[in-house]
């Protein structure tokens, strides 16, 4: 069995179908949206290079994004007043989705992930405001989402990202209940926000667990009518501009430099479309950088330490979202959540939008870029453990220099029956910067495969084991890992196509052995793609940002 060879692989969406847009008003597409599945695709074509289309069409997507961004803040924020304020929390909606999951769901892994939708629903009195007529009856003419984000903190709750799906992604939606009818509803290929329109947050929540493999714990809801009231509360929000405003569309007139923005002013201010090149990318950073402002607001000494205001920041973000049972009446997760915001320094809050590219069959809608989008993803599942601080060491002990991946020299063998195994795994550890030499096979006793994946290393060098705790702190799950090696079977020499391969090992350094079992599940991904890191801001970089 040669394990070197590569197999080719299988896509899971070949049987892809055109996008279809059918034209007509946004409240007659509404009045769509709101039929049995499956539901169309009935926005019309939307350059994401320029402006395209009008204001109209799309003029409340970016509300959306910031809407989702202040209920962000009220999870990871406000909440550290709930125990002097437990009655504001009193007013959050709930609702119990559970039940509406009918798909397998990927494991708990420790860190606290939440999924931030926005709806755009005009039901309301707050709501209807912003649509046209048929947005004062009924339902309003369905809803929709044109915000995903997933907030993950890791398992430590000292550090998060906020990972902003775009709206156009043409995706596999998983089989969904019909949210009104409760009929099952077949796969498809459509675009993500389509998850949400007939499916509700439930099919919204299985659309990003089969397609990440990330598990939701929680989720957070909100819709428009409280982005002002939360702006307001905050005091407003200060952003700069590099030219002037003067647009119609969104009833915003503002002068070049800095301005702080009362709720109405930010409404407008974040469904501005017509400024600098009107791109989709651009104006996706605007959002990235108000939402940081708003973080670093909202987690101020100078919010937390003023009752009034606080009081009036809290009541106001708990009455604009819905969430989850589990997450609303669960006081210790929310304080949890609470004290590990305030934990976080402003370097430990990043915004990341999937990398993606044009789709090849409409280039007004997108696909994600892979494999950096699945790199992200695994970034986030394999964040699993809580880190421990180093015991401290006495001025006469000098304290252990920790294992760098580029010092552990590898040889991947493959203990299972699946061919091309061991490359697969080999090319894993070398993105993260292992030193990876060597391919092969192990054959285990009696011929079967091997259940559960190993770390072997040679008794004879003194470093050898501390280059095997190395490796096992990457390998999910951690293996087990003992002195000795094993006979290798077809052994081959190493040369990854992606990562740049180490030098020459300096003498005496071990190569450790990973034998791949069948429960192996990934490498930990710590070291993400340049498109992933690109597409990535630091809120505390953001203070004097002018857009």
């Amino acid at each position: 069995m040669s394990d070197y060879r590569i197999v080719p692989v299988v896509d899971s969406v070949q049987d892809r179908r055109n996008a279809v847009t059918q034209p007509g008003s946004r409240m007659a597409r509404r009045q769509a949206a709101a039929a049995p599945p499956p539901p169309p695709d009935d926005r019309p074509p939307r350059s994401h290079r320029s402006d395209g289309g009008s204001g109209g069409q799309t003029k409340m997507r970016v509300l959306a994004w910031v809407s989702i961004g202040l209920t962000t803040v009220m999870v990871a924020g406000a909440l550290t007043a709930y125990t002097t304020y437990r009655d504001a929390f009193g007013n959050i909606n709930q609702k119990s989705v559970k039940e509406d999951i009918i798909n397998p769901r990927p494991p708990e892994t420790g860190a606290l992930n939440v999924l931030l939708v926005g709806s755009d629903t005009r039901a309301g009195q707050g709501n209807a405001r912003y649509g046209q007529e048929l947005a004062r009856q009924a339902d309003a003419g369905g809803k929709r989402t044109d915000t995903i984000i997933l907030m993950h903190i890791s398992p430590n709750r000292d550090k998060a990202r906020l990972v902003s799906f775009p709206r156009d992604s043409m995706v596999q939606i998983p089989r969904c209940k019909n949210e009104t009818t409760k009929q099952e509803m077949a796969p498809r290929r459509d675009m993500i926000n389509s998850a949400y329109n007939a499916g509700g947050i439930a099919c919204t929540i299985s659309t990003i667990e089969t397609l990440t493999g990330i598990r939701v714990n929680h989720y957070v809801e909100v819709d428009f009518s409280g982005f002002k009231s939360i702006v307001d509360a905050l005091g407003g929000i200060e952003i700069c501009l590099r030219t002037a405003v003067n647009d119609k569309a969104s009833k915003l007139v503002l002068p070049a430099g800095k301005s702080l923005l009362n709720g109405e002013k930010a409404l407008g201010y974040v469904r501005l479309r017509k400024y600098g090149d009107g791109s989709d990318i651009q104006r996706i950073k605007r959002q990235q950088i108000f939402l940081s402002k708003v973080v670093s607001k909202a987690t101020s000494s100078e919010l937390l330490t003023d009752v009034g205001r606080l009081r009036d920041f809290v009541a106001a973000a708990a009455g604009s979202v819905t969430m989850d049972p589990e997450l609303a009446n669960d006081t210790e997760q929310l304080i949890q959540i609470a004290m590990s915001a305030r934990a976080m320094t402003a370097n430990g809050v990043k915004f990341t939008t999937v990398p993606w590219g044009a789709d090849p069959q409409d280039p007004n809608r997108v696909v994600w870029k892979e494999p950096d989008a699945t790199e992200l993803f695994t970034s986030i599942k394999t964040d699993t453990e809580v880190t421990t601080p180093e015991p401290s060491t006495s001025a006469s002990t000098k304290p252990k220099e920790k294992v760098k991946p580029e010092q552990v020299r590898v040889q991947v063998l493959n203990g299972t029956k699946t061919v091309g195994r061991a490359r697969e795994v080999a090319d894993e550890l070398a993105k993260q910067g292992f030193n990876v030499v060597g391919v092969g096979n192990y054959e285990a006793p009696g011929g079967a495969s091997l259940a559960k994946s190993e770390i072997h290393y040679a008794k004879t060098i003194e470093t050898a084991a501390d280059h095997a705790v190395a490796l096992g702190g990457s390998v999910l799950p951690k293996p087990q890992a003992a002195s000795g090696k094993v006979p290798a079977t077809n052994p081959q020499p190493y040369t990854s196509a992606t990562a740049a391969t180490a030098g020459a090992a300096t003498k005496g350094t071990p190569i450790i052995q990973l034998v791949v079992g069948e429960d192996f599940e990934s490498v930990k991904v710590t070291k993400l793609p340049d498109s992933v890191n690109n597409s990535t801001i630091t809120a505390s970089e953001q203070k004097n940002v002018c857009t």
